[in-house]
């Protein structure tokens, strides 16, 4: 039910760390300031979060991988966010609904792009609650993982160095979790043994997943 997949390229990495490097960062809690779980920097600047969020959302948009696995409708602006020494999320689930300037976005995936190295901090990993277990992630720079909104989590705390990412928001047209992986699934199918398939068989799984897909996807 989640996923990591490469998104960024070298150039992408480094451009967002020079913005990283030079740009005013903020108290997180800036945008919700009840919460007392939220301890982290954010970038403020409306013209440099732009620029930023236009790196990641085009990167997203271009993934053939993001973009079926996600089924994504609308993203909300990926933003810039950064871990100093002593700081963490404690455990929580995301809101489901994310007022914008331009609209309303629904959570239904939650998104983190790692853009520094994990061996450059101690601690910050992305610990994820799935069914009965938790798992925690530190991914390579540029690498992505993907996961559901409603699903706990929390960043520990970092220990040693900075942590930086990108973190977005995904509106799916699928919006329940399991009908959206066993879509994802079949299309994975079509697409890795369609050419070992016979054809009529290859176009019943085709016209399978497109039904069910049409069924439960919204606009």
């Amino acid at each position: 039910m989640y996923r990591i997949l490469p998104l960024l390229e070298p150039a992408e990495i480094d451009r967002l760390r020079a913005i990283a490097a030079d740009a005013p960062f903020v108290d997180g809690r800036i945008t919700n300031p009840a919460n007392t779980a939220k301890q982290n920097l954010q970038l403020h600047d409306a013209k440099i979060y732009e620029q930023s969020s236009s790196i990641v959302r085009d990167a997203m948009l271009r993934s053939p991988e993001f973009m079926e696995f996600t089924f994504a409708t609308a993203l909300a602006p990926p933003l810039l966010t950064k871990y100093e020494k002593g700081m963490k999320y404690g455990t929580h689930g995301d809101a489901a609904y994310l007022q914008l300037p331009k609209g309303t976005v629904r959570s239904d995936l939650s998104c983190t792009v790692f853009l520094n190295d994990p061996d450059s901090y101690e601690g910050g990993a992305l610990r994820v609650w799935l069914g009965e277990g938790s798992m925690d992630f530190k991914l390579k720079p540029g690498e992505a993982i993907i996961y559901p909104s409603n699903a706990l989590h929390e960043v520990t705390e970092v220990t040693k160095g900075e942590r930086l990412v990108a973190i977005s928001f995904i509106q799916s047209r699928v919006s329940d979790p399991f009908k959206r992986h066993m879509l994802f699934e079949l299309g994975e199918i079509a697409a890795l043994e369609g050419d070992k398939m016979d054809h009529e068989n290859h176009m019943k799984l085709r016209f399978v997943r497109e039904s069910l897909y049409r069924y439960w996807s919204a606009l």
